[in-house]
C-alpha cells in the first residue's frame, strides 16, 4: 500500500475544489509567458523537520555482490526547516531560507527576502492554506510592498485582517503586484515545490550523514546550487484541474 492525501473540499465544497485546482493549473500554464514579461511565478512551501543525523559508523560503499550498507545507529544534532521557492518557468530553486523555525514571522521574512531579489517585478506565489500563509504579518507586508494604503482593520474584529478568509481574499487579489494563489485544502500534490522536495530527499537527505545543523544547512544550500546548475528544468504539468476520465 501507499499513502495518499484526499482533500476534504472534494466532498464539502466540490465547486471550490475545482475552482482552486483550475486556478493553480492555469497559473502554471501562464508561467512561461509571464516570465518573459518579467513576472515571477513561484511555488512555495516549507520542508520541516530535516534531521541532522550523523551515522555512528561510516557507510560501506557498493562493491561487487554487495549493495551500499548504511549504519542503523545515529547521533541526533537537531533539525532544520527549509522554505523553498520553485520557479515554475525555469525549474530553479531561488532565495531559499533555512532556519530552526517556520513561524508566521519566518514566512513573512522569507517572502520579503524573495521579493527583494527583484523588487520591481510582479510575483505570483502558489501556496497551500496553512495559517502562516494567510497571516496578519503577510497582509501587512504585501500592503507595504504594493503601496496599498487602504486601512487593514483589526485582526479578529474588522476589515481585511478580520479572519483568514478576509486576509486570503486580500492576498489573492489579482490586481496586486504581489499576489498569492492558494491550493485547495489538503491538496499539496498541486504544489510543484513538493515534487522538488522529493528530489531533495532522495538525492541528499535519505543517504547523507550530517555532523551538525550547520553542516546540514550548508549541504542543502550546496545541493540547491548544484541542482540549479545541472538539473533544473520546468516540470511538464499535464493536470488541467479537472478529474481525469477514461
Amino acid at each position: 500500500m501507499r499513502y495518499w492525501l484526499n482533500s476534504p473540499d472534494k466532498k464539502t465544497d466540490p465547486e471550490e475544489f475545482e475552482k482552486r485546482s483550475a486556478g493553480v493549473c492555469q497559473t502554471y500554464a501562464c508561467a512561461a509567458e509571464l516570465h518573459q514579461q518579467g513576472t515571477h511565478t513561484i511555488s512555495v512551501d516549507e520542508k520541516t523537520g530535516m534531521q541532522a543525523l550523523e551515522r555512528a559508523a561510516a557507510t560501506l560503499p557498493m562493491k561487487p555482490g554487495f549493495i551500499e550498507r548504511q549504519e542503523a545507529d545515529y547521533i541526533r544534532h537537531g533539525t532544520q526547516a527549509l522554505i523553498a521557492n520553485f520557479e515554475v518557468a525555469t525549474g530553479k530553486v531561488i532565495c531559499p531560507t533555512i532556519g530552526y523555525t517556520r513561524t508566521e514571522a519566518d514566512f513573512a521574512a522569507h517572502i520579503a527576502q524573495t521579493v527583494a531579489s527583484d523588487p520591481q517585478a510582479s510575483w505570483v506565489i502558489v501556496v497551500d492554506q496553512l495559517n502562516t500563509h494567510q497571516s496578519e504579518s503577510l497582509v501587512v507586508l504585501v500592503a507595504m510592498l504594493c503601496a496599498i494604503h487602504t486601512p487593514l482593520g483589526i485582526k479578529g474584529k474588522s476589515g481585511i485582517l478580520e479572519s483568514k478568509a478576509t486576509r486570503r481574499a486580500f492576498l489573492e487579489d489579482a490586481s496586486h503586484r504581489i499576489r498569492f494563489v492558494y491550493t485547495p485544502r489538503h491538496a499539496s500534490w498541486l504544489n510543484q515545490v513538493e515534487i522538488w522536495f522529493s528530489i531533495l530527499a532522495r538525492r541528499l537527505l535519505k543517504r547523507a550523514s550530517f555532523t551538525s545543523c550547520a553542516d546540514l544547512r550548508q549541504r542543502v544550500l550546496a545541493f540547491i546550487d548544484y541542482f540549479n546548475q545541472t538539473m533544473a528544468r520546468a516540470f511538464r504539468w499535464t493536470y488541467k484541474g479537472k478529474p481525469l476520465t477514461i
